[in-house]
């Protein structure tokens, strides 16, 4: 998997762009944030940057090298720091902290660990702490039959539903829960009209 990653993201352009998502900088701007943030699956750090340039600490990983190189390239390049680890999860420092935040951003992962991950990112947040979710919906495995460009895996099991959400963040106070259509608009391979769902909860214990 790390390969095929490695592979995309080998390149000097930045395939995902380098402006944030639309839904993560609107909440990250909206919720007036502090303290240390948690990434997952962050690629080439659109949102890490966005993040610390808006004066939270942040700390991000993903299993490919490329994807951190690029990262903190732009992270540079934009005069900001990011903690950056690449591997797996549950051999990495940064799971020995806890965090105000945490945001996965079409962090799609493999089904045989996607619960175990969603729970071990649920209990390295503080009480009152913020999840900030888009991913594609199983909805959108038919928008993508019809045009590829908008990206998505084709496994509808590394897909969310609304009941996926609640059944993998149960304590957890829904501030926002939806699935909806948008036109993506991100770089090379998120383009065009997909389903997706949008979640915003607060741990509440």
């Amino acid at each position: 998997m790390n390969t095929m990653w490695d592979d995309r993201y080998a390149g000097e352009e930045y395939v995902y762009g380098t402006e944030p998502n639309t839904f993560f900088k609107s909440t990250i701007d909206q919720q007036n944030l502090s303290g240390r943030i948690l990434l997952p699956g962050e690629g080439e750090g659109r949102n890490a940057v966005y993040a610390a340039k808006s004066g939270l600490q942040v700390s991000a990983f993903d299993i490919s090298m490329e994807g951190r190189n690029k990262a903190l390239k732009l992270a540079e390049k934009e005069k900001v720091m990011i903690h950056y680890e690449v591997g797996e999860f549950f051999d990495l420092s940064l799971v020995n902290k806890e965090y105000d935040a945490a945001a996965l951003i079409f962090a799609h992962f493999p089904p045989q660990i996607a619960s175990k991950y969603h729970h071990k990112i649920a209990d390295l947040l503080k009480p009152g702490g913020l999840l900030i979710l888009e991913g594609f919906s199983v909805g959108h495995l038919a928008l993508r039959k019809l045009n590829p460009a908008v990206g998505g895996p084709g496994n509808m099991d590394m897909l969310f539903s609304k009941d996926s959400i609640q059944r993998d963040f149960p304590n957890f106070e829904i501030l926002q829960l939806e699935e909806v259509d948008v036109e993506l608009k991100e770089g090379d391979f998120h383009n065009g009209i997909s389903k997706v769902i949008r979640f915003i909860g607060k741990k509440t214990g």
